[in-house]
């Protein structure tokens, strides 16, 4: 699977298409959608960096990095919406943007917030080595309801990472 994923950045052109899938029915109840301003932002602005996730050459969902120049050292997965579900499209693209975030952008951390309802994502999270560190509890609200969801904290180390790597957990 990693061979037929690929990230590559967004264009403006992409924009129909990003908001489109952040749209579906079976991503928006675990993201807060952006409008376009917003995307042009990220696309633009030097801090962040935009991905189109293709599969085998075609549009499969988008990630939003962001803390790309952060003195701290501290790189944001901020979203990561994919339509596609159940082909390892999300794994692969997790995997590489662990490698981007470590390698190319020399994060020392690596974090993630994930609605507490997104048992799916939290899992790949763990499996994929991040760590929790805490909840934001019922900090957002559910789309279309009373209730509110918590915001779960997850990140991973450069140290941690490392160690994936020389395990043979990450590739190479």
């Amino acid at each position: 699977m990693p061979g037929r994923v690929h990230l590559r950045p967004t264009m403006l052109s992409d924009l129909d298409f990003v908001l489109g899938v952040e749209q579906d029915g079976a991503n928006r109840p675990f993201i807060t959608p952006w409008e376009r301003p917003q995307h042009e932002g990220a696309i633009r602005f030097p801090d962040a960096r935009h991905f189109i996730v293709e599969l085998d050459g075609q549009r499969a969902g988008f990630v939003i990095l962001q803390g790309c120049r952060n003195p701290n050292r501290s790189v944001e997965l901020k979203r990561i919406v994919l339509g596609p579900k159940g082909q390892g499209v999300g794994r692969a693209s997790v995997r590489q943007l662990k490698k981007l975030a470590f390698t190319q952008l020399g994060a020392h951390r690596f974090w993630l917030d994930v609605k507490g309802l997104n048992t799916r994502a939290q899992a790949l999270y763990l499996s994929e080595g991040f760590v929790e560190e805490g909840r934001l509890r019922e900090s957002v609200r559910v789309d279309g309801a009373d209730g509110y969801d918590s915001l779960i904290v997850m990140s991973m180390l450069d140290r941690e990472y490392q160690a994936r790597l020389a395990l043979g957990l990450e590739p190479a």
